[in-house]
């Protein structure tokens, strides 16, 4: 809080009168953060199920990569704040529409957000590494792959997999990112869709 208040350039109290805790203001601050989301309209009956999870998974991948501190607060507060209820609100009345018997509804959410909350993290922590390095994300994949060339067991697994690489496309990294997110984020849809025709 202190640090905070120097930020401002005010006294740490006066801060007090907002927030009691350095916790309670973390948890504000990812609230707001939640708000930042498009939220589609679940009870759109012009709208696919699918098309409307997609669109969730999508817009909380770019806000993991957006803002690369927010994973560290995920799970470390409830966040019971209306945003982040709001976006939970849509999740399940999405997921619902799949046709999902109950028993099932929370293990998919589960699969689909933790898929995106991992992938989104692992993006966003890779995307900050690029950024300190000075270069673009394209030119440090390029210096990635040639320091994994000269390690002999590195370049054995890079060789075994070219043609995996070369199948799925994508000219550049953040292509490549999406390709393997959306190709992901199907497989996943798929299984749902799956798991409602069977009951």
């Amino acid at each position: 809080m202190r640090r905070l208040a120097a930020e401002l350039n005010v006294t740490a109290m006066p801060l007090y009168w907002y927030v009691d805790t350095k916790d309670d203001l973390l948890e504000l601050v990812l609230d707001a953060t939640f708000g930042e989301l498009r939220l589609p309209d679940p009870d759109a009956a012009d709208e696919d199920w699918r098309d409307q999870l997609r669109m969730l998974a999508a817009e909380y991948r770019a806000l993991l990569v957006r803002r690369s501190w927010l994973s560290s607060l995920v799970g470390r507060y409830l966040n019971i704040c209306p945003n982040a209820l709001a976006f939970s609100r849509v999740i399940l009345r999405v997921i619902h529409r799949a046709g999902l018997p109950s028993r099932g509804v929370m293990g998919a959410i589960s699969a689909v957000f933790q898929f995106v909350y991992g992938y989104g993290m692992t993006e966003a922590h890779i995307s900050d590494r690029i950024a300190d390095s000075g270069l673009s994300a394209d030119e440090y994949h390029k210096q990635a792959l040639a320091m994994v060339a000269e390690a002999p067991v590195a370049a054995e697994v890079v060789e075994e997999s070219r043609h995996l690489v070369a199948a799925r496309g994508g000219d550049t990294v953040n292509e490549m990112l999406d390709l393997d997110f959306a190709y992901a984020l199907d497989l996943l849809v798929a299984g749902i869709e799956a798991t409602a025709e069977r009951g």
